[in-house]
């Protein structure tokens, strides 16, 4: 427990910045969630908060992740509006997000958490830079003041029936002076503490840029920028709580009653699915940015985010994933352990409880600068250069994710990388399954250790292709050959001897089947 302690001077002002971005993004997915007209009981813009308390808590005790944080995910809106407009109760959504948990935590024991592994470096890589740039994309609007997308937004298409790309032309036909005054002084100071020249003085460790962007936007905005000074729907707005009973009102209980609905099982299985891969990715992108290459254990991580969206929609929560844009900006800022994920969530509770009015004084336009420097360290040019020099077979799945994703969403884009990354898999096992040494009258094919269906085609080929009297087949170092090419081995040795073209030697084969 004292270990958990030890780096609490940089874990401190590391969640500090956690909470500075989670804010927004908590209450921008609160107010998405509120779209849907007709539902029964729909609550307010604190759902995305009370998910946040949550996931900033709960999940990080029971989570072995050092830096990853969780919260309420964009990428879950599109199904949490579906499921509102299906079920019409926002109750009855809430007995689907308590299931949902228990479903994870059922994952978790049947080693579901294990599919990160099958996902490639290239496609992981390819996913951080995508939510960096999707980061910056987003945020240049917010910047400039122009606030009519939700704060988090990362779809292509947008509420307003607009696109990521669409939005920038829209966006610079309308701004506010001094949204861009205070955004761009903001970003001077971002690029200033992140220099090294700053890095080196110990001050810097307990006065994070983030911070100090969010006090001098406010007293810009505030005593400074006079009739150019923004109001309203560009600042922070948390809805202001006078009293016990405005406090409890922000809970809401599931609807116990329907547990006997398919349509609610149907959604809390979605959720699981949906929110387990989005879990799963981002935990193997934060261990990736990991300065420290720490290691979490999938499985585990899945059961704390079941406890959190268990315990979310108890108290009227939304649905939890763990998210990149958090971790990342845990680690930009010098997240040590969770401990920084701790502080974000109870800060997250007290700015609810007791300084509310504070907060709504914060322009988005300076928390936006905040986030378009964590997507820049997301989406580093040195990256896009590191996977150019591996190649084209890592460097195309790992652009491919990166459109994919700009043009849909996280998960529809990982999908498409996995599938280029499949194919460039497939076309090594193609070609690398054999060795040949050839003279001018025999040659002998070597093939490798494991010999599966995938290579059939490639060593059919090279045996069609020789046209040496005398062909080796050489087995030595197989360990195992799928029984589908032995036995076209087989039959090419029987035709090509039966029509007297060539003389075919095995060996080492028979008793290696698959």
């Amino acid at each position: 427990m004292l270990s958990f302690f030890n780096s609490w001077k940089q874990d401190l002002p590391a969640g500090l910045v956690v909470f500075l971005v989670a804010l927004p993004l908590c209450l921008g997915i609160g107010l998405a969630s509120t779209s849907v007209e007709g539902v029964v009981g729909l609550p307010n813009v604190m759902t995305g908060i009370i998910a946040g308390i949550v996931g900033g808590t709960l999940v990080a005790l029971f989570s072995n992740s050092k830096l990853g944080v969780s919260g309420p995910a964009a990428g879950l809106i599109t199904i949490i509006l579906a499921a509102l407009q299906q079920l019409g109760s926002y109750e009855i959504f809430l007995l689907a997000v308590v299931l949902s948990g228990a479903i994870q935590f059922f994952m978790a024991f049947i080693g579901f958490g294990s599919i990160a592994n099958y996902v490639p470096n290239a496609v992981i890589k390819g996913m951080l830079a995508a939510i960096g740039i999707t980061l910056i994309l987003k945020e240049i609007p917010h910047l400039v003041g122009y606030d009519k997308d939700f704060f988090g937004d990362e779809s292509f298409w947008q509420f307003d029936g607009h696109n990521t790309f669409s939005e920038l032309y829209y966006a610079l036909d309308a701004f506010e002076l001094g949204a861009v005054i205070i955004s761009v002084i903001s970003v001077m100071i971002l690029l200033f503490f992140d220099s090294n020249k700053v890095k080196q003085y110990k001050w810097s460790t307990f006065l994070p840029g983030a911070l100090l962007v969010v006090l001098i936007g406010i007293l810009l905005n505030q005593y400074v920028l006079g009739s150019l000074s923004i109001t309203g729907k560009h600042l922070v707005s948390i809805p202001r709580l006078a009293s016990i009973e405005d406090f409890m009102a922000i809970f809401h209980s599931p609807d116990w009653t329907q547990i006997g609905n398919s349509q609610i099982w149907i959604i809390a299985i979605t959720i699981a699915l949906v929110g387990s891969l989005e879990t799963i990715l981002s935990v193997e992108a934060t261990d990736k940015l990991d300065p420290k290459k720490n290691k979490t254990n999938p499985h585990r991580e899945l059961k704390a985010q079941g406890i959190g969206n268990f315990v979310s929609g108890l108290l009227g929560g939304l649905p939890i994933t763990q998210v990149v844009v958090r971790s990342s900006a845990n680690i930009a800022a010098g997240g040590q352990t969770k401990l920084a994920s701790l502080i974000h969530g109870i800060l997250l509770l007290i700015s609810v409880v007791f300084i509310g009015d504070l907060l709504n004084l914060i322009p988005l336009s300076a928390l936006a600068a905040v986030l378009i420097l964590v997507g820049y360290k997301l989406a580093k040019w040195s990256l896009f250069k590191e996977m150019y020099q591996k190649g084209w077979s890592q460097f195309i799945p790992f652009i491919s994710t990166i459109f994919a994703i700009l043009l849909t969403d996280l998960l529809k884009g990982i999908g498409i990388g996995i599938m280029i990354a499949i194919f460039y898999i497939l076309k090594r096992n193609y070609l690398n399954h054999f060795t040949l040494e050839a003279n001018h009258d025999a040659c002998t094919i070597y093939l490798a250790e494991e010999v599966t269906f995938l290579n059939k085609g490639g060593i059919i080929e090279v045996l069609q292709q020789n046209k040496e009297k005398r062909i080796t087949v050489d087995g030595s170092r197989t360990k195992s050959i799928d029984l589908d090419v032995l036995e076209a081995i087989h039959e090419f040795k029987f035709n090509a001897e039966l029509d007297g073209r060539h003389s075919i030697t095995l060996i080492n084969l028979d008793g290696k089947i698959l």
